[in-house]
């Protein structure tokens, strides 16, 4: 019989291991896309230093998102047979170690292959990290925990991305990336000294046979199915309107810096913000209704980045980054909770969620390159705004099926 983890009461808002429990996951989230998404400002100098396209230097953030995805679908399982913390703190020092080595990189090819390289050390953290919660933190703070440390990816991807814009103008960069390493290094050993050890996890079997059944829970539960599909569709809408929005703010009538343009991210202080505030909502309005209300948040502000001023531009990246972050954090934690009812593995459930989630980052991401060679912003638009109409619409569709069935 497959063993699920103590329902134990868990840290509580208050306790001393409550708040270190919460720091050192922002901290982890923060330092996880920060080395992320570090490329992704850079992408104009990297076309220029390299003499590449807009596709081409995408690659530098579709890489990296998509071997993540696919190293989530072993780390998550293994997470479940042998423990979250020391997965979590490999991933986290290695994730260090090769941000440091790829700033180095002396050519276009060895720097892409290092990129690839740290989307498999990236991995170990968010595999775990919201199974670690919903098993360490008190049901009733659960949700709350999950969207702090959702705001922590979320600064973590403004940090990142600032950061590097601002060094890039003043070093270069290699001095930029290097800079994301010397962050993430630190951030490493702070987590390796606040994170508690896990008290309420059960080891449950690693085998194929195991986990190909609790796959295939996993797959046929329509809920799980629902939240993967928002995953890919919604972080596929976020990536790629950020990727190109770099290439947009370069070009004329605006003509920015990297350094400049890179302000423009201080926009996700704002998902840091509505990923905590999403989490307090759903205790009160549940999961599905404030899902659907950060979607739509995200879809306005696409269709407000249509305008041409730069103001309106900033805010309509403003609600996108309000509504996805809001909607992403209510997902993520759905997920954990719809697997701890139904008697599934959690570290697996993640999983499958979040390779959906990187792999639309990947696969969208690409996309936004094409889209701005080809159409420009009015194709990029179309592009983002497609993709969360068809997440809206399967979160509305999935919400009919369940009202059916229970009248049946």
């Amino acid at each position: 019989m497959i063993q699920t983890a103590s329902p134990g009461p868990g840290h509580q808002p208050g306790q001393r291991a409550y708040r270190n429990t919460t720091v050192a996951l922002f901290l982890a989230g923060l330092v996880t896309f920060a080395t992320l998404y570090c490329t992704q400002p850079l992408l104009p100098l990297l076309a220029q230093v390299f003499s590449l396209s807009p596709t081409q230097t995408a690659l530098s953030v579709s890489a990296t998102t998509l071997t993540l995805g696919i190293a989530l679908l072993f780390l998550g399982p293994i997470s479940d047979a042998i423990g979250r913390t020391n997965v979590m703190l490999a991933s986290l020092f290695a994730t260090a170690l090769l941000t440091l080595l790829s700033a180095f990189s002396p050519t276009w090819t060895m720097l892409l292959a290092a990129r690839a390289l740290l989307g498999v050390c990236v991995a170990g953290l968010p595999a775990v990290a919201v199974a670690y919660l919903r098993e360490e933190i008190h049901a009733a703070a659960a949700s709350r925990a999950t969207g702090l440390y959702i705001g922590g990816t979320a600064l973590g991807g403004m940090s990142g991305r600032l950061v590097t814009g601002a060094l890039a103008d003043l070093f270069g960069w290699r001095a930029a990336i290097a800079g994301i390493g010397l962050l993430a290094l630190a951030c490493a050993l702070a987590v390796w000294r606040l994170l508690p050890r896990s008290q309420h996890f059960v080891p449950q079997p690693l085998s194929p046979r195991v986990l190909t059944s609790k796959t295939l829970a996993l797959l046929g539960n329509r809920v799980q199915l629902a939240l993967m599909a928002v995953a890919f569709l919604g972080m596929g809408a976020f990536v790629a309107g950020f990727n190109a929005m770099g290439f947009r703010l370069a070009a004329p009538p605006y003509d920015l810096s990297v350094g400049v343009a890179g302000l423009v991210f201080l926009v996700y202080a704002l998902g840091s913000w509505s990923s905590a505030r999403a989490g307090r909502a759903t205790e009160e309005h549940g999961s599905r209704t404030v899902l659907l209300g950060g979607l739509t948040l995200h879809l306005a502000g696409i269709a407000l980045t249509a305008a041409g001023p730069l103001p309106l531009v900033v805010l309509g990246l403003s609600l996108v980054s309000v509504g996805f972050f809001a909607a992403h954090g209510v997902a993520s934690g759905w997920v954990s909770a719809n697997a701890v009812h139904n008697g599934l593995g959690t570290g697996q459930a993640a999983s499958l969620y979040l390779f959906a989630y990187y792999l639309g980052s990947s696969t969208a991401g690409t996309a936004a390159g094409w889209a701005w060679s080809g159409w420009a912003w009015p194709g990029v638009t179309v592009l983002t705004g497609g993709l969360v109409l068809t997440a809206l619409a399967l979160v509305l569709l999935a919400g009919r099926t369940t009202r059916r069935s229970n009248t049946k």
